[in-house]
């Protein structure tokens, strides 16, 4: 079925939604509003903005299943290898990626354990493999599945509301970024591209590992 006017507003309404509040949400005024308010809630600041972001989903996702339509385009042939080829690496790369992460500190589980109630994220600087080649991998990655997918009409606005998203959120998050990290950010954001990679732009990982000795001198 073709999508109406409403129904695009709908969708495109949606994600915006979601952006706005998912970008408020993780913004550091907003963390300093709630530590200066309610101080006592701060240990649990980061598995109910897991929690709500996942919820926040669900709306924009069941319009995607509800108003599925005629393909657009589908990969056939030999694009269909290519595309889920480099489908399937992106969720390897994911995998691969967790074992880098604090995923107790990313979910928001050793916050809550140790009480802590620091506005501030507590991960140190560091520069996982991946990281040496782009900023953000995972928007990274997560863009190479978006695209990769058979499109419908509703799913393509959504793909762009969403790399739209990626684009306005790294900036957001590189703001918080430099408040944390300052010089040594500023050196690595100046060597490294954010979203994809370039063949002359990297970090050789003894350049990485100097770069985190100085972060914690």
């Amino acid at each position: 079925m073709e999508l109406s006017v409403v129904q695009i507003v709908a969708v495109c309404g949606t994600w915006i939604l979601y952006g706005l509040l998912h970008s408020l949400v993780a913004s550091l005024k907003f963390k300093h509003w709630v530590a200066n308010h309610w101080p006592q809630y701060m240990p649990l600041y980061r598995l109910m903005f897991n929690l709500l972001a996942g919820i926040a989903l669900l709306p924009p996702l069941l319009l995607i299943y509800l108003w599925r339509g005629p393909y657009l385009w589908q990969w056939s042939g030999i694009g269909w290898f290519i595309a889920n080829g480099l489908a399937l690496l992106a969720l390897a790369g994911f995998a691969w990626s967790l074992r880098y992460y604090d995923g107790s500190e990313f979910l928001g589980l050793r916050q809550w354990r140790e009480r802590a109630r620091q506005v501030e994220d507590q991960e140190r600087f560091y520069i996982s493999p991946l990281h040496r080649f782009v900023r953000h991998p995972w928007y990274c990655l997560g863009l190479v599945i978006i695209w990769t997918r058979d499109m419908d009409a509703v799913f393509l606005i959504s793909s762009l509301m969403m790399t739209g998203y990626f684009v306005v959120g790294l900036r957001l998050e590189e703001r918080k970024l430099m408040v944390f990290h300052g010089d040594r950010y500023r050196t690595y954001r100046d060597r490294v591209p954010a979203l994809f990679p370039l063949p002359w732009r990297y970090l050789r990982k003894s350049e990485a590992e100097a770069l985190m000795r100085e972060s914690s001198e």
